[in-house]
C-alpha cells in the first residue's frame, strides 16, 4: 500500500521508551514524507518546490513528536505488543496533521517565526518579493501558506487511511480521527471568534483550550493508540479523560510560555497572545482576579478596551499577569490537572511500563512532575 513500507523501523518490545518512539517515528514520517514528495514532483515541479517541498521541511525539522509518543503510550495501556508499525503511521498522520494545525494558525495569528525560522506565509511572501513578482507578497504568501495547510491535511488523512485499511480496528480508527479533525476547527473558530468578540470569561478560555489543544495533543491520540490495540469502552473513557486533564496542562503550559517566554527557546514570538488579547485561560483568571480584588488598573490594562499593540503595553499586561497572581494560579492549575491526569490514567489498569511512559510524557508536556502534584493534592 503507497505510503505504507513493509517494515517501519527496527523491530521493538514493549520497553520502547519515549525517545526511542520519537526516533522511529521520525523514520516512518520521513518515508511517508518522502514518497508524498515524489507524487508532487509528478504532478507539477512549480508545486513540488515552491509548497510540498517546504512543508516537508517544517514538519522533518523539529516538533516534540508528543502526540505519537501518547498514540504509542495508549497503545501500551490498552494492552497492545509487538510489531507498533499501525501505531507509528498514526504517528505520522497525527504530525501532519498538526502541520496544518501550526501552518494555519500562525497565518490567523500573523505569526512570523515558527520552530526558529520564519513562518511558512513569511517565507512565502519572502519568495514572492525576491523574484519581483506581481500582486500582493503578503496576500501571495498568505493564500499559498492556506493550500500548504490544506495539503498538511490531506497528507495526514492520506496515512491515517493507509493504516486503517490495514488492521482491523480500522473503522473505530477512523472514527476517532473523524472526531477529533471535526474538534480542532470548532477549536479554531471558537479561538477567533472569542477575538472577535472580545471575550473574557473562564470557563469560555477552557472550553477553547480544549478543543482547540488538550482533544487533539493528548485525549484522542491516546485513544487513537489504544484503538489500534482493540480497547474497551471503560479504557477509551478513562485515557481520554486522563488526557484532556494533560492536554489542558500542556496547554496552559503554552499560555504562560506565549506570555513570559524566551523566543530563543520557544523558536517562536512570545508576544503575539498579549499583543492580539488571545482568550487564554491566564489572560480570563487574570480578570477575575483583578476585580475581586478592586485592581481597575489591571482590569483596564488586560480588559478588552486596551491598546495591547505596542511594546510597552505588552509590558504592562504581563506587570498585570503577575500583580494579580493569575500567573502562580496557572502554575498551580497546571501542577492539579497533572495529578488528576495521572489518577485517570490508572484507572485503565495500565501495565507499569506505561504508567512509567504517561508520566514522563505528562512531566515532558507540562513541565511538572504528575506525581509530585498528585501527592500534593
Amino acid at each position: 500500500m503507497l505510503g505504507m513500507p513493509a517494515r517501519a523501523a527496527e523491530p521493538v518490545d514493549d520497553a520502547f521508551s519515549p525517545s526511542e518512539v520519537a526516533h522511529a517515528a521520525d523514520i516512518v514520517l520521513e518515508r511517508a514524507l518522502d514518497v508524498r514528495l515524489r507524487q508532487s514532483r509528478t504532478v507539477d515541479p512549480v508545486f513540488a518546490q515552491d509548497l510540498a517541498g517546504r512543508l516537508a521541511a517544517l514538519i522533518e525539522h523539529g516538533g516534540k513528536r508528543l502526540r505519537t509518543a501518547f498514540a504509542h503510550c495508549g497503545w501500551q495501556a490498552a494492552g497492545g505488543s509487538g510489531d507498533p508499525t499501525a501505531v507509528l503511521h498514526t504517528g505520522a498522520a497525527l504530525e501532519l496533521l498538526q502541520a496544518c494545525a501550526l501552518v494555519h494558525d500562525d497565518v490567523m495569528d500573523e505569526s512570523s517565526h515558527r520552530r526558529g525560522a520564519p513562518s511558512l506565509h513569511v517565507e512565502l511572501a519572502r519568495q514572492h518579493w525576491a523574484a519581483g513578482m506581481h500582486g500582493s507578497a503578503r496576500s501571495f504568501g498568505t493564500s499559498a501558506a492556506v493550500l500548504a495547510g490544506d495539503l498538511a491535511l490531506a497528507w495526514a488523512d492520506d496515512v491515517l487511511t493507509e493504516t486503517a485499511l490495514s488492521t482491523p480496528h480500522g473503522a473505530r480508527l477512523h472514527a476517532e480521527w473523524r472526531a477529533m479533525r471535526t474538534e480542532m476547527v470548532a477549536g479554531q473558530y471558537r479561538d477567533l471568534y472569542a477575538q472577535a468578540a472580545r471575550s473574557s470569561g473562564v470557563d469560555e478560555a477552557l472550553e477553547i483550550a480544549v478543543l482547540k489543544s488538550a482533544q487533539y495533543t493528548v485525549a484522542r491520540p491516546l485513544a487513537l493508540g489504544a484503538t489500534l490495540a482493540g480497547a474497551d469502552d471503560d479504557v477509551l473513557d478513562a485515557l481520554r479523560t486522563a488526557g484532556r486533564c494533560a492536554g489542558l496542562a500542556f496547554q496552559l503550559r503554552d499560555d504562560l510560555v506565549g506570555a513570559f517566554g524566551v523566543p530563543a527557546r520557544t523558536g517562536k514570538p512570545v508576544d503575539d497572545d498579549l499583543r492580539s488579547r488571545k482568550l487564554t485561560y491566564l489572560l480570563a483568571v487574570a480578570l477575575r482576579l483583578a476585580d475581586a480584588a478592586g485592581d481597575g488598573n489591571a482590569a483596564a490594562v488586560l480588559g478588552p478596551d486596551a491598546d495591547s499593540g505596542s511594546a510597552h503595553a505588552v509590558e504592562r499586561m504581563r506587570a498585570a499577569l503577575r500583580r494579580t497572581g493569575a500567573r502562580d494560579l496557572v502554575e498551580a492549575k497546571i501542577e492539579e490537572l497533572a495529578g488528576l491526569s495521572l489518577r485517570h490514567f490508572e484507572r485503565t489498569g495500565a501495565p507499569p511500563a506505561a504508567r512509567c511512559e504517561f508520566e514522563a510524557l505528562v512531566r515532558r508536556a507540562t513541565g511538572v512532575d504528575p506525581r509530585h502534584a498528585e501527592e500534593v493534592a
